[in-house]
């Protein structure tokens, strides 16, 4: 059965039990030598979706991944999910390390260029995911404290009413 590593909300079990009904969670790992970056700023959830990249300049950067094992069904359904079909993401292969040693999987990447900031939002579903997942909690943090763009408009009149704050009661 393929091997599926999932680096950003699919790290969740129950979200992939929705997309993937039949592909059981495996183990996680790590793809040392590439790092976690955002693109496709124009097609995403109000910002940048994740992505990852191979990091030639630091070799000690590291994704956390979980992996699944994917029926042939689910490996359709999760790639009409990623827009495969329309160009949105590519699909490659690499190796990731395991507690049992390098397993080779496939991965869905961005096919577009790297830049523009992620949601809040996204990044919490994301960081969520991870600790859902058992990423280490440094590695959830990051991601929590990752700038992130606003995404909703805001208050509609300031939070104090007063040009040196807050009302006294």
């Amino acid at each position: 059965m393929p091997i599926y590593a999932a680096y950003a909300s699919n790290m969740d079990p129950a979200q992939m039990l929705e997309r993937a009904p039949h592909s059981p969670m495996s183990s996680t790992g790590w793809l040392h030598g590439w790092r976690l970056t955002f693109a496709g700023d124009d097609i995403g959830w109000e910002g940048s979706l994740a992505t990852v990249t191979e990091d030639r300049d630091d070799q000690t950067s590291k994704v956390f991944v979980v992996l699944y094992d994917v029926t042939v069904e689910d490996e359709k359904n999760l790639d009409r999910w990623e827009g495969t079909e329309l160009g949105v993401h590519r699909k490659i292969r690499t190796r990731v390390a395991t507690a049992d040693g390098p397993v080779l999987a496939w991965l869905y990447v961005i096919d577009g260029y790297e830049g523009g900031l992620p949601s809040a939002r996204y990044l919490g579903v994301m960081a969520d995911a991870a600790e859902v997942a058992g990423a280490p909690a440094e590695y959830v943090e990051r991601l929590r404290l990752h700038e992130a763009r606003n995404v909703g408009p805001g208050p509609a009149e300031p939070m104090d009413d007063t040009p040196d704050g807050p009302a006294a009661d």
